[in-house]
């Protein structure tokens, strides 16, 4: 479903993403983990097509984000870091505007926005103005557009971020229940939610990938602790680099 070919990019001359290769599969719940800076949402952005990579491709559904890019992107809902929001519309007046650009049917928007304010758990707010909800509430309505359209592919950038602790596991729990038909690439610092919700998890170091496996296997030679094999992992790459 998602097929990410020898992606790179570089700014002021230091590679951010070098040569990243892998596919994602219908029913995968991805985990893109790294430290700050290993080139997390420049994947993402490269992805959705906001971001041009000076080589490499990436293929959604099939569809190349170089040559056929709106037919790529019609294919994905796409969660950015900082949830950008339109601050002067209401919440119901922006996920209309997201059906119309989708150019949905209006029976076909109604139930869309039906579906996703009851998803992200947002309908409280549906009158309010985006600019006077709270960090959280506007994460979660950005959420409900990326997935306006129903999309087979999401990629979700800090997906959690600024959510309470109800409020995560509701998300959790709505990412499960869509793993089932999408194939899901989740980015986060948190490793928390990488073993609640992902199936698979890739850590970044300096834009390439130092190991791609489930949770479970890469933390057990840790006796389970996760954040000790990411570190040791971390730790290891930055050696052989530096040798």
């Amino acid at each position: 479903m998602l097929e990410l070919d020898a992606l790179s990019k570089s700014f002021a001359g230091r590679q951010v993403v070098a040569g990243l290769s892998f596919r994602l599969q219908k029913g995968d719940v991805l985990g893109f983990l790294g430290q700050n800076g290993a080139g997390k949402s420049t994947t993402m952005r490269m992805v959705a097509g906001v971001l041009e990579p000076d080589s490499g491709d990436a293929r959604i559904m099939g569809q190349s984000i170089l040559g056929q890019r709106q037919q790529a992107q019609a294919q994905l809902g796409y969660l950015p870091e900082g949830a950008p929001l339109y601050n002067a519309m209401s919440v119901l007046e922006y996920l209309r505007f997201l059906c119309d650009c989708h150019a949905m049917p209006q029976l076909q928007s109604k139930a869309a926005i039906e579906r996703v304010l009851a998803d992200t758990r947002i309908s409280d707010v549906s009158h309010q103005i985006l600019s006077t909800l709270s960090k959280g509430f506007r994460r979660r309505v950005a959420l409900a557009g990326a997935l306006i359209h129903d999309p087979p592919i999401l990629l979700l950038d800090e997906p959690m971020d600024g959510l309470d602790p109800i409020q995560k596991q509701a998300m959790r729990a709505l990412i499960a229940r869509m793993a089932h038909d999408k194939a899901i690439l989740i980015s986060t610092h948190t490793l928390e939610d990488v073993q609640a919700m992902c199936s698979r998890l890739i850590i970044l170091e300096q834009g390439r990938i130092i190991a791609d496996d489930t949770p479970e296997v890469l933390a057990a030679p840790f006796k389970g602790d996760l954040e000790a094999a990411f570190i040791d992992l971390s730790r290891a790459a930055e050696q052989q680099r530096g040798a």
